[in-house]
């Protein structure tokens, strides 16, 4: 097929890349990294002075996401990919236009398809108006150019957790006002709880049922007006900066859906059926825009799908195994179903956990942190749902997405051979807690 892309951005690759997963990712590196050499005396090494560089840190973020913005135009150009740079919107089911920066528009045709996947963008919070100063967007807590004193996090998902770990590891004292009575919401609750925990010993603080009902700037701050979520005496807060991380909303905006017909549900997200088609024949849409998990590997997955499915294939999505990571130290990694789900669901299921405290490598990296839980159906034995806290968890959980992908039982791994020593291995004692079957505990 020929293949155009339009995108507005100097680089390439979406919100995950230039504002998203990718910067995010290298500044929680640059910190963790700080932490594990500030604390080298414990296995015996010895280093002076150890202390960050913001500059540093923010040079090396730059470096990550142009270098993977570029390899995302070097694919471009390998397969034939034209990159039509400017802001797209529909004029009719078959023609899109093209609005460059100068203001220029032109207009393309597609004769076999056109595929939204515009994303998402963070949700407002009207009673706390993001300035990109003092008051920030998640792009903005990416990029600040100096180390808060406090900095108070408003939302207690992956974004806003993984954020403010990153300025508490640079010094910042870090406050996390949260809506609901728990952070993490949609994860296993016993895990956002233990993970919350951990974060409490690394210097966070959490004000749980807290909703900020009001913002106003002070000298060289901002003051914040909260009252509990389910009513009561309010209260004040001060912080130098403010991070607004309540979630992400589709980003629909202008892209001439109501000129053309595209029909949005109640929550602002593009309608599609099983083939991701929308409401308009040969108009479709995948990722953020239509809702479900906003995860870059969610919607690279409808990609792959979508493009299989218009080459004449048969793309498909497991929406079931798809595994969502917090990527704090330690990391929360979860796939399938939490406990939660299964009881409300009427499931009868079994649950094996095995701690990091009783695994040799997670003690030999001074991180014994943590727990594997896997949930299993109590009369097949199929996995039905695991969730790590500890070390390097977001690349724990493939061996278990890959399982769970083949309908594999808790008793598949509990009987295969893991490498010793070393952290997979607390999966398996996990599928052995399962039948109580433990070998190390």
């Amino acid at each position: 097929m020929k293949v155009a892309v339009i995108e507005e951005r100097d680089l390439l690759g979406g919100t995950c890349l230039n504002i998203g997963c990718i910067p995010s990712k290298a500044l929680l590196q640059s910190t963790e990294r700080l932490v594990a050499a500030q604390h080298l005396a414990a296995f015996g090494v010895l280093a002076d002075n150890v202390r960050a560089d913001l500059t540093g840190v923010m040079a090396h973020k730059t470096k990550i996401v142009g270098e993977l913005g570029a390899g995302v135009a070097y694919l471009f150009k390998k397969n034939g990919v034209t990159w039509l740079k400017g802001r797209g919107r529909l004029l009719a089911a078959d023609r899109v236009a093209v609005t460059k920066a100068d203001g220029t528009v032109g207009e393309i045709s597609a004769s076999r398809a056109v595929i939204i996947a515009t994303g998402s963008e963070s949700t407002p919070l009207p009673s706390v108006p993001v300035d990109e100063r003092r008051i920030v967007s998640s792009a903005g807590a990416l990029s600040l150019s100096e180390i808060p004193k406090r900095l108070v996090v408003i939302g207690g998902g992956y974004v806003g957790l993984e954020l403010g770990s990153v300025w508490r590891r640079l010094g910042s004292e870090v406050i996390v006002v949260e809506f609901m009575d728990r952070i993490a919401a949609g994860l296993d609750a016993e895990m956002a709880e233990a993970l919350q925990k951990v974060l409490e010993k690394q210097g966070m603080t959490f004000q749980l049922a807290r909703k900020v009902v009001g913002s106003r700037p002070t000298d060289g701050g901002v003051t914040l007006d909260l009252e509990p979520s389910a009513g009561g005496e309010a209260a004040q807060l001060d912080a130098d900066y403010v991070l607004v991380s309540i979630g992400r909303r589709a980003m629909t905006a202008d892209v001439g859906f109501e000129d053309v017909g595209v029909q949005l549900d109640p929550k602002g997200r593009v309608t599609v059926d099983e083939r991701f088609q929308t409401s308009v024949p040969g108009v479709y849409a995948i990722g953020d825009v239509i809702g479900g998990l906003m995860l870059a590997h969610k919607v690279e997955e409808e990609g792959i799908a979508l493009a299989e499915q218009l080459a004449g294939g048969f793309g498909h999505v497991d929406y079931a195994t798809i595994p969502a990571v917090v990527y704090t130290w330690p990391e929360l990694a979860s796939v399938g179903r939490t406990e939660e789900e299964l009881k409300a669901s009427a499931v009868n299921y079994k649950v094996g956990k095995f701690p990091f405290s009783a695994n040799a490598m997670a003690k030999a990296r001074l991180e014994p942190g943590g727990l594997v839980k896997v949930l299993a159906d109590a009369t097949t034995d199929e996995i039905l749902g695991v969730h790590i806290l500890g070390p390097d968890a977001g690349s724990l959980i493939h061996e278990a997405v890959v399982a769970m992908t083949f309908r594999a039982a808790s008793e598949d791994i509990a009987r295969t051979s893991h490498a010793h020593p070393t952290l997979p291995e607390a999966l398996r004692e996990a599928c052995l807690a399962v039948e109580k079957r433990t070998i190390n505990l």
